[in-house]
Formats: structure tokens, sequence, C-alpha cells
């Protein structure tokens, strides 16, 4: 049995290499796209993470492959329907970093609030200790909003709570014992947007999610509201965020993630070779412009990233492989 490893590092192959000795392990520190396609054209298993995006194209070049395993809980990278056309399965990571991501994403509030980010490129750069700037505000008894109550929503809820926070929530599946003993109430969504001193994201990307926040409920946010979004960058439309920011309607934002991120990660290419997509090329240059807003924190999707977490996915991930070689299932979508 091979098995193939993209997008790891020296320290991962340290953890990973035990417990899947047996089999015949290959690790590249690069994603698997079509250049390095050729490091796994033997492979039983291949492992990957988010920035390898595993297409039709990719699966069809593959013919021994069975198994993805990738080490995430999202799987917008990797085309599921045709995977289970060719009779391979596709296994996640389905929970881990839950506090992790939550705690980064109540980091990214703090730092709204407080203007730490900015304080602290004064003082690097300006060395002035003028503190005009960034008087901030407090966050007791100010209203949260979450989108999304799954564990990390839920971790979500109860820092807030710790903070004297009052809390609102939105999800297509509610969890009414969570929120009696927690002390929050579900509302529809545009309720939460309309009634939220900050917004938070915590719904997984799917279909039904795509822009979830658009153009136009954007526009029920309340003025001067705060937005921080730790899950994936397709659930807002960036134009719409754009728009909420320019116009003064968000105050602002706290982004972990961002809407064709993977476009940014590849701007070489991009200018090697140009893009031909209009509305992705669009988005690119709109991203671009929220990096360069004062009010706006961009950081490169490490929510989950800690020590703790990644210990979790890579023994998730190999927990998944050995089970998948044994003729069982874990984890499989």
């Amino acid at each position: 049995m091979k098995i193939t490893f993209f997008e790891v590092r020296e320290k991962e192959q340290d953890f990973l290499a035990p417990p899947l000795q047996v089999h015949g392990l290959s690790f590249f520190k690069e994603k698997l796209d079509l250049e390095t396609l050729n490091k796994a054209k033997d492979a039983d298993i291949i492992s990957v993470f988010i920035n390898s995006e595993v297409t039709k194209e990719i699966i069809d070049a593959l013919p021994k492959l069975k198994l993805i395993a990738t080490r995430s809980t999202g799987f917008d990278h990797i085309n599921i329907a045709y995977a289970k056309e060719k009779g391979i399965a596709v296994a996640t990571v389905p929970s881990y970093g839950t506090h992790a991501v939550a705690e980064f994403a109540f980091a990214l509030i703090l730092d709204l609030s407080r203007k730490v980010s900015n304080a602290n490129r004064q003082i690097r750069e300006e060395a002035s200790f003028n503190i005009s700037n960034f008087q901030g505000f407090d966050l007791f008894e100010k209203t949260l909003g979450v989108v999304g109550t799954g564990k990390i929503g839920k971790n979500m809820v109860k820092i807030a709570k710790g903070f004297g926070m009052k809390v609102i929530a939105f999800d297509s599946f509610p969890d009414q014992k969570f929120a009696q003993e927690n002390n929050f109430q579900y509302l529809p969504l545009n309720d939460v947007l309309v009634n939220s001193d900050i917004i938070t994201l915590h719904t997984p990307y799917n279909k039904d999610t795509h822009h979830l926040i658009n153009k136009e409920n954007i526009k029920l946010f309340k003025k001067g509201s705060y937005f921080i979004n730790t899950a994936r960058g397709e659930i807002i439309d960036t134009e719409a965020l754009f728009f909420g920011l320019k116009e003064g309607i968000i105050a602002g934002a706290g982004l972990d993630v961002l809407e064709g991120e993977r476009k940014l990660k590849e701007e070489v290419e991009f200018i090697a070779h140009g893009y031909s997509d209009v509305d992705n090329f669009k988005t690119l240059l709109e991203d671009h412009i929220l990096m360069e807003m004062p009010n706006v924190i961009v950081t490169p999707h490490i929510a989950f990233f800690s020590r703790e977490a990644e210990m979790e996915i890579l023994k998730i991930t190999a927990e998944n492989i050995l089970a998948f070689n044994s003729g069982t299932q874990k984890n499989v979508l």
C-alpha cells in the first residue's frame, strides 16, 4: 500500500511516520497540483491539506487511488462527486481545533475593539506614543451574533458569556437545549444581522451557504457593527463586504479567510500566465483592497493552527488511513 502526503512539514512527518511505517510512505512539502502529480502516480492513498485542489483531472491521473485523506474538516477543495463516482473514498477530520478557532476569532474581536494591531504598528513605524487614534470599546453588554452553532460556534457563545456579552444566534438546526443552558436566543438570520454589534461566522461552506452574507443582507447590518470570519471566505460575497466597509455600515472586519484565497497564494502564476476569469479577478483585486484598509485585519488562515489542534489533525488522519487499510471506514463521507 503506497501512501503519499502533500503539504507536510518535517515535524509532521516525524509524527505520521511511526503509526504508518508498515506502508510505503512518501512526504512532500508541496501541494498536490498538476506539476507535482507525478509524485503520487502509483499512490493507493493520498493525504492533502486545503491548498491541494483534487480535481477530476487529478483523480483521473491516479488510477490506483482508493482513498483521499484530507487533513481538514472542510472538503470543498476535493471533487467529492467525481471521487465517489470512481469508487474513491474521502476521509476528513470532522472535529479539531474547536477551541483554537473560537479563541482566535475572539482574538480578532479584541484586536478590533481595542485597536491593538494599529497601536503596535504606530509604535514600530513611528515610535509614537500618541493615543488619540486608539480609543476602543468594551465588549461587556455588547451583542454578539453567532452564525453557525456547531462546536466552534458553541465555544464562541461560552467565551462571549465570560465577557458579559449578550448572544443571539442563527443556525439551520438550532440546539435549543444548549441555548437554554447558556441563556441565548436563536433568531432568523436577518434578525441576527440587524441586532448584533459583532457578527461572527462559524457555519460550514457548501452550496447552501455560498454568499450567505451578500449584497442584499449586508445592508441589514447594524451601522457601525464589526464582522469576523474564521470559517470560509466564500460564505460572504467579497464585493458585499467591501461595500459594507466603504459605506460605513461595517466599522471593521477580522478575516482569517478570504474568498479566492487560493488565487492570492498563486499570484506568481497569475502574473506569469495572465488570468482570464473576470469574476475571480475582481474578487482578487477587492481582497487586495481589503488588506490595505486600516480597519480590516487579515490573517493567513491560521485560526486552526495551534500545537494542540495540529497534533489532533495528524492523529485522526493516521487513524483514518489505518482504519481504511484494515477494511473499516472512519470519518469517510
